[in-house]
């Protein structure tokens, strides 16, 4: 289960997808153990899981972009309530005071050419925290990611 919720960014959703994306493509069986993934025996991070992603609307930026690469190439269910809708580069730009100001510099689209900004990503099993449910140790959306990863484990 991987949870990016209240996540609001850095620059780290490549490098995540792409351990993520790992398939394996070899099994090696050494001849004192019994048979285990080549890239595990090679060294290689490969999660090689099936895995959900749990989302809400304070995942944000980064994570929005992590949620998208996560959907677009089938990794697997999204869960919770969607995303922020909050996704540009910004830059900053110190003021003759000290002060900074943040500009926007790069616009963010899906490969389908509509604009991450302002478009959150959606979800595949919608699942909500009512106000108060941290105070009890209940958690909606983790209860829920984890009965759709149960179910495609079977």
């Amino acid at each position: 289960m991987v949870d990016v919720r209240n996540n609001n960014g850095g620059f780290v959703n490549a490098y995540a997808l792409d351990v993520f994306t790992r398939r394996p493509y070899l099994t090696m069986t050494r001849r004192d153990r019994g048979p285990a993934p080549a890239r595990a025996n090679l060294g290689q991070r490969a999660l090689e899981a099936p895995t959900v992603l749990v989302v809400n609307q304070n995942t944000l930026s980064d994570s929005e972009d992590f949620t998208e690469g996560y959907r677009a190439m089938k990794l697997g269910k999204v869960v919770g309530t969607p995303t922020a809708g909050w996704i540009i580069f910004t830059g900053g730009e110190e003021l003759i005071d000290g002060s900074a100001l943040r500009t926007p510099g790069v616009r963010i689209t899906g490969n389908d050419g509509v604009d991450m900004e302002l478009h959150p990503r959606p979800v595949d099993v919608r699942a909500e925290r009512l106000p108060g449910e941290s105070y009890t140790g209940k958690d909606a959306q983790l209860d829920a990611a984890v009965k759709s990863l149960l179910a495609d484990l079977r």
